[in-house]
């Protein structure tokens, strides 16, 4: 057995060792907010799952009325730093399905500066998130309460005009300040540069990158599909371990054990999840198995796979520009600005892009240059390495999560 064989497989004994300290319950609520002057109006819908969390494990469903209680101690409406009365107390609703489902109604004496605050079920799932729609008037918004953001201000002129008055200039700033903050995009482009040993290799998986998030960055913000975020995340952790497990493949001339070991990983999670060990949907890490495995074993066998990776990068693409659209979603989105916005964006993402594809390109110039040049095999292999282990970690950790 090689070398790197037994590496692959003690790298999987030990993901595997790791995956029951990892593994914790996705947990989600949602709530729809009409806001109208100072009249607040709230249907809250939680899963008889997330409800059950509020008594012992093993204990009777908790009534209507308990969680009624539960959930008036810990949301509410403020403005000027003060609570805005409730017009009645918590309703339970008739609610189809294993939902249940709960009105509230408050009158603030301002329309100015109103702040929602929801605190339920953080304390009891550190990873819970409420999905959040919020009719302002003309209006809507999608935003998430999390346990590190647990209030959410819809009221007053700074909030209300903040992406409605920015000029097209600040769209395109906010795109390329999503590159330059985001380490897991700057990964994946790291990987395309490895990928790449001609300019014309690069200009490939570039545009179908491009390509990729455009589309699915429109589709996203307009709400045309509206993919779960926590997959999207974990996928994008995916394509880093690719790009990087392809470049070792080229370079080791081994494409059938690394395929072998990315294609293995996933059905091994697949196979944690059908016992319980929750994660990603079993067909998603079946599916992504087959594929990683395949796409590894075909682009390890051309002399030259930089067509095909024009198509594979824009399925990339495709994972990240729902990446991309998490950030806006979480905005209140001018609907009357959203082409400029969009365009701007992702204007802004390009020149980010570009930017940090030319540094590293200059960076490696000027070692040339200096003398300092090292092998491209050695540089290639450490960096592919590097981003085979940082993706993988990514992929598990928001896996369970």
């Amino acid at each position: 057995m090689s070398r790197l064989l037994i590496r692959v497989l003690a790298l999987l004994a030990l993901l595997g060792a790791a995956f029951p300290a990892l593994a914790h319950t996705r947990s989600e609520t949602h709530s729809s907010w009409q806001i109208e002057g100072g009249s607040v109006r709230m249907s809250f819908t939680a899963p008889d799952l997330e409800t059950a969390r509020l008594v012992p494990q093993g204990a009777p469903p908790p009534s209507g009325q308990v969680v009624a209680d539960y959930l008036a101690k810990h949301i509410s409406v403020e403005t000027g730093g003060k609570a805005c009365p409730m017009d009645h107390p918590v309703r339970p609703v008739q609610a189809v399905g294993n939902v249940s489902r709960y009105e509230f109604a408050w009158t603030c004496p301002t329309a100015e500066g109103i702040k929602l605050d929801n605190t339920a079920f953080f304390e009891l799932v550190p990873t819970h998130t409420n999905l959040v729609q919020i009719q302002y008037g003309d209006e809507f918004a999608e935003q998430l309460f999390t346990k590190d953001e647990t209030q959410l201000e819809v009221g007053g002129a700074e909030s209300a005009s903040a992406l409605k008055n920015a000029s097209f200039f600040k769209y395109i700033e906010m795109g390329i300040m999503h590159i330059f903050t985001g380490v897991d995009h700057q990964s994946f482009l790291l990987g395309l540069v490895l990928l790449s040993r001609r300019l014309r290799d690069l200009t490939f998986v570039i545009t179908g990158f491009t390509l990729g998030h455009s589309a699915t960055l429109a589709l996203a913000v307009t709400g045309v599909l509206r993919p779960h975020a926590e997959y999207i995340d974990a996928l994008v952790g995916l394509t880093i371990a690719l790009v990087g497990a392809e470049a070792l493949a080229v370079n080791s001339a081994r494409p059938g054990t690394v395929a072998l070991a990315t294609g293995g990983l996933l059905l091994l999670m697949g196979l944690g999840k059908l016992i319980g060990l929750g994660g990603l949907p079993v067909l998603l890490l079946i599916g992504g198995g087959l594929f990683s495995a395949n796409y590894l074993m075909v682009s390890g066998h051309l002399r030259d796979a930089a067509r095909m990776r024009l198509v594979v990068t824009l399925v990339f693409g495709l994972i990240h520009g729902f990446g991309f659209a998490a950030n806006l979603l979480e905005m209140r989105l001018p609907k009357e600005r959203l082409f400029e916005l969009l365009l701007g964006f992702n204007l802004g993402v390009e020149i980010g892009q570009l930017s940090l594809v030319l540094a590293v390109l200059g960076i490696v110039a000027l070692l040339v240059k200096l003398g300092l040049k090292l092998p491209r095999l050695m540089v290639t292999d450490f960096a592919a390495s590097f981003l085979v282990g940082l993706g993988l970690f990514w992929f598990v950790a928001r896996s369970y999560v």
